[in-house]
């Protein structure tokens, strides 16, 4: 069975580093473990120049473009928490979920990372989650 998500692919207590490095860190644990090819990277990249992913509640949800969706093998998560924030084009985020979706399955994970990270005392909770707590929370959100 093909799991959205590892728990060797969440990431605690991280240091801040630019959004960009944060980016090509998740899209190398996509690609290494099958979820995307190596140009998914490139579309992750690429999103943020035109919609930057923080979306409130100190959470980001990189994802590539339209046209990178051709590059997702099998859709995937990967969970970084920084503890002390980290810059998001000058929003602090402290929860990063990197998203790889195949099809129109990204719709359906956004739509449930949302309401999972929609009240700040929820992402706080999150934020102080052993991995087997986070992997709890996240391992059973799917596309349709």
């Amino acid at each position: 069975m093909n799991t959205i998500l590892q728990k060797k692919n969440i990431i605690l207590n991280c240091h801040p580093k630019a959004k960009e490095d944060v980016i090509k860190e998740i899209g190398k644990m996509f690609y290494d473990d099958g979820y995307t090819t190596e140009k998914y990277t490139q579309a992750m990249l690429d999103k943020e120049k035109v919609f930057n992913t923080a979306i409130g509640n100190a959470v980001a949800i990189p994802h590539g473009i339209e046209e990178g969706k051709c590059e997702v093998k099998k859709s995937g998560l990967v969970i970084m928490t920084f503890p002390q924030g980290t810059d998001w084009g000058g929003e602090t985020v402290k929860l990063v979920i990197g998203i790889a979706g195949v099809g129109d399955e990204h719709i359906d994970i956004l739509s449930n990372i949302a309401v999972t990270c929609s009240d700040e005392d929820e992402v706080d909770e999150i934020l102080k989650s052993s991995v087997d707590q986070i992997y709890d929370t996240f391992a059973n959100i799917e596309g349709e």
